[in-house]
């Protein structure tokens, strides 16, 4: 098994995020800062060589990608979608504690939604993927999952990934410390970050 760093970067901001509605599969556009934001990632990256380079298919992470530099080599991943969320789609963390004050949604059941497990599940095949490549290997995603997926690189459940804050336009990087998994970088904001609310 090669011990290669796992490059991961959340895809620039949008509509959605400004407002901290919950983005799963809803196919929200980069907005005009996100587009420069993804150019912005590309300048951190500054041309660095992935082995294997994938992304969400969701155009906010796939723009990213490709703004970003790896449009010639990024490939389409059915599971690094962002988090199914269900009913909850599109609303905002307030606005559903307006109803269920406990509401969480790391915690609360997602109705027509997956369970943070059901995403770890996705994770641990994403893990397997990158593992298989010869070299380093670039991922453009989604906040909740690439949460999710740093969780379980370190080999702690799913929901452990409420404990990861991540903004958008963001590069972090998991890697090894001799056998050991470990998180080397994280939440390094490109310079035009927009700190965009916590969902």
């Amino acid at each position: 098994m090669a011990q290669s760093d796992i490059v991961l970067v959340r895809h620039g901001q949008t509509q959605w995020s400004i407002s901290g509605r919950h983005t799963g599969r809803t196919d929200i556009p980069l907005t005009d800062l996100g587009r420069q934001q993804a150019d912005a990632l590309g300048e951190m990256l500054d041309g660095r060589d992935f082995s294997l380079v994938l992304s969400s298919p969701l155009k906010r992470a796939w723009e990213t990608m490709q703004r970003a530099g790896y449009a010639d080599q990024g490939m389409p991943d059915e599971n690094i979608l962002e988090w199914d969320y269900g009913v909850f789609e599109g609303r905002t963390t307030a606005d559903i504690r307006l109803t269920e004050p406990d509401w969480s949604v790391w915690t609360s059941p997602l109705i027509g939604g997956e369970t943070s497990d059901e995403v770890g599940a996705r994770a641990d095949l994403a893990i397997e993927r990158c593992l298989a490549a010869p070299g380093p290997v670039g991922v453009f995603a989604h906040g909740h999952f690439l949460r999710i997926m740093t969780a379980r690189w370190m080999g702690l459940p799913a929901a452990a990934g409420r404990h990861l804050s991540l903004g958008t336009a963001t590069v972090s990087t998991l890697g090894w410390e001799r056998e050991n998994r470990v998180l080397k970088m994280w939440n390094d904001a490109c310079h035009l970050n927009s700190m965009d609310p916590v969902v």
